[in-house]
């Protein structure tokens, strides 16, 4: 099978970062705001940013209820930090007002890790991804705190302070982390996913 075509929803946050860094993977990758242009990719990518703006802007954009859709009937969709709460059933510590996509049945605490000064890097073995520990970037990061039995863990941090805090999860097509592997060069997390999407489409 030729490249998957790939989306980054392009509301708010990293998303020429991720762009760039799954067309690098093998993906035809775009960026995707509107329901037209969902309807053209095969797995989507919700990036880091903030997720209450981005759960604003879904539905400003009308892209909510496409999304749910997709998810639904199994497209693959990939989220990083605040795509991790926009992927979770049950968000701690977030606005009353914000709702995401609910697809990855687990919950996570909003800015678990802290504030933007509490940024750390450390590195997190990833269940399925090959070679040493990835290098993983924490920017005001969410963490999980529960997961539902269909929901795979495939990373937590090492040591430090926040030692075995959950920061990867699966379910199924749906994947997520805390941390922003768009940031660091390493495309393996990106090649995980894109191997996702290839998989699923086949």
């Amino acid at each position: 099978m030729g490249a998957p075509t790939i989306g980054v929803l392009a509301l708010q946050g990293d998303v020429r970062e991720h762009v760039a860094a799954l067309a690098a993977a093998g993906a035809d990758a775009r960026p995707v705001r509107r329901p037209a242009e969902l309807d053209a990719v095969d797995g989507l990518v919700v990036p880091g940013g903030e997720s209450t703006t981005i759960s604003k802007l879904a539905d400003i954009f009308e892209m909510r209820e496409p999304i749910d859709k997709r998810i639904a009937d199994g497209m693959p969709v990939y989220g990083s930090c605040a795509g991790m709460i926009m992927l979770a059933t049950e968000v701690l510590d977030g606005r009353s007002d914000q709702r995401g996509f609910a697809g990855i049945d687990m919950t996570v605490r909003r800015n678990a890790f802290g504030r933007q000064v509490d940024s750390f890097e450390a590195p997190v073995t990833i269940t399925g991804v090959p070679g040493e520990p990835f290098h993983a970037v924490f920017i005001r990061a969410p963490w999980v705190e529960r997961v539902g039995a269909g929901v795979q863990v495939i990373g937590s941090v090492a040591g430090g302070p926040a030692a075995d805090r959950i920061v990867a999860v699966r379910q199924g097509n749906l994947l997520a982390t805390s941390f922003h592997p768009e940031l660091t060069g390493d495309l393996r997390v990106h090649a995980y996913f894109v191997d996702l999407v290839r998989n699923a489409s086949a």
